[in-house]
């Protein structure tokens, strides 16, 4: 059987247009899906943040990357690594909720080493860098050690008036 032509946006990029899951996972066609994120779209930072928030909390980290892989895509270059560590950590969520912890382990190692070099956007943003890379690190760890990390979802912006102090849990 030949496999059937892929799903192609107006410019022609491969977009899928098979519903999908909360975690992203492909549904059959014409089954219900969970609703997507539109992609391409260019929002403020804050927007940005504010929604793949909404869409952590509600957990839906798969969403939520499509959100920052947005920004990533279509920011400024000198926030590049801001938004692609941000989206590898919503991946790496993504795998944990999935129970794949050797997809985790890998995207949230590499999402907070991505963080790691974003230190003015990341301020200029109000994101918690220090707090977003201890726990990108320390469930990347557990997911490698093959214990399954806490799914709960950081907070990616350190509350008004913070001291950068700020602590990951909840």
């Amino acid at each position: 059987m030949p496999d059937a032509p892929r799903d192609r946006d107006d410019a022609g990029r491969a977009r899928s247009a098979r519903p999908r899951d909360a975690l992203g996972r492909p549904l059959p066609y014409g089954s219900p899906g969970e609703p997507r994120a539109p992609e391409g779209l260019v929002r403020s930072p804050d927007r940005t943040l504010a929604e793949a928030q909404q869409l952590l909390d509600a957990g839906r980290p798969f969403h939520a990357h499509e959100v920052l892989e947005d920004a990533w895509k279509t920011g400024p270059d000198d926030e590049r690594d801001l938004w692609r560590g941000l989206a590898q950590l919503a991946v790496g969520l993504t795998h944990v909720l999935r129970g794949n912890l050797p997809g985790a382990a890998t995207l949230l190692t590499r999402g907070a080493r991505s963080l790691g070099t974003a230190g003015a956007a990341a301020a200029r943003h109000g994101v918690d860098l220090p707090g977003l890379v201890a726990w990108g690190t320390r469930l990347g760890a557990e997911a490698a050690a093959g214990v399954p990390p806490d799914p709960a979802p950081p907070r990616l912006t350190l509350p008004p008036g913070s001291d950068g102090e700020h602590t990951r849990s909840r």
